[in-house]
């Protein structure tokens, strides 16, 4: 059964085939009151059983939802719901003003949102960590993927005293320097030959020493991050590795790409 509040989605041939049995349907199962749970108990009756869709999201969380929102699953990003209880997506904006924002991305390419991904400069032992069209994490150290898919705790359960809270793991918000990132959010993007251009611009001072001691590879000094991604077919959207070209200035540029063969990311 799919919560409706979530959201769930039927093909029109599905649609069809319901329409055709559905008062025969709502009679058979007159003692059920709720819709979702009756559509659920109607399609079964045709054969047609629920499949899994990781971008509809019952949202059962209060708060900031960026640290969920910057590790989100590799899926299409398709439903919030209860979005009238979390904090407004993107710092100093209001609710309506960030959802204009993080359209802008969506409307040029909705498969890629909020997809993940990881690249790293050895140079300097840094993580970086691309919401596309969302957010981006700068971490001064070295983190693998498989430690970055778990969204970190800025958001509040949805009821206290409920344990487990959550049904995923998440990581807690850290003060150690080694352990919490720089956040980038998204600002705007450009079309360009090839693909598209979106920026990420600091919304506020990480306020932290730096993870090394002689504080030479704090990544304080970066301002902004530019990733460029390639068009890419919408259909079968998988996880895209990164290489970033950073010199010392105060902007980062990040080029998606395909992984590679047996490629490890971390």
């Amino acid at each position: 059964m799919a919560y409706g509040g979530g959201g769930y989605a039927l093909s029109y041939p599905l649609v069809e085939a319901l329409v055709a049995k559905l008062d025969e349907c709502i009679e058979k199962y007159h003692f059920i009151w709720a819709g979702d749970k009756l559509q659920s108990y109607c399609l079964a009756d045709l054969g047609a059983d629920l499949i899994p869709e990781k971008g509809f999201h019952q949202m059962d969380l209060r708060g900031d939802l960026s640290g969920f929102l910057s590790s989100h699953p590799t899926a299409p990003l398709l439903s919030l719901h209860h979005f009238g209880a979390l904090a407004p997506l993107f710092p100093g904006m209001d609710r309506h003003g960030s959802v204009l924002q993080i359209m802008k991305a969506a409307n040029v390419d909705q498969s890629r949102m909020l997809q993940q991904s990881v690249c790293y400069v050895r140079a300097r032992n840094w993580t970086f960590s691309v919401s596309w069209g969302y957010s981006a994490h700068v971490y001064e150290n070295i983190f693998p993927r498989s430690y970055l898919k778990l969204p970190i705790e800025t958001f509040r359960p949805w009821l206290r005293g409920w344990f487990p809270f959550y049904m995923f793991n998440t990581r807690r918000v850290s003060r150690n320097p080694c352990e919490a990132p720089h956040w980038f959010f998204f600002d705007s993007l450009e079309q360009v030959e090839g693909g598209v251009v979106t920026s990420y611009t600091r919304k506020f001072i990480r306020n932290m020493t730096s993870c090394s001691f002689s504080g030479d590879i704090s990544a304080d000094p970066l301002a902004s991050i530019r990733v460029f991604s390639p068009i890419t077919p919408k259909e079968g959207r998988k996880v895209e590795c990164c290489d970033v070209e950073y010199e010392g200035a105060d902007v980062a540029n990040i080029r998606l790409r395909d992984c590679r063969s047996d490629e490890i990311i971390s």
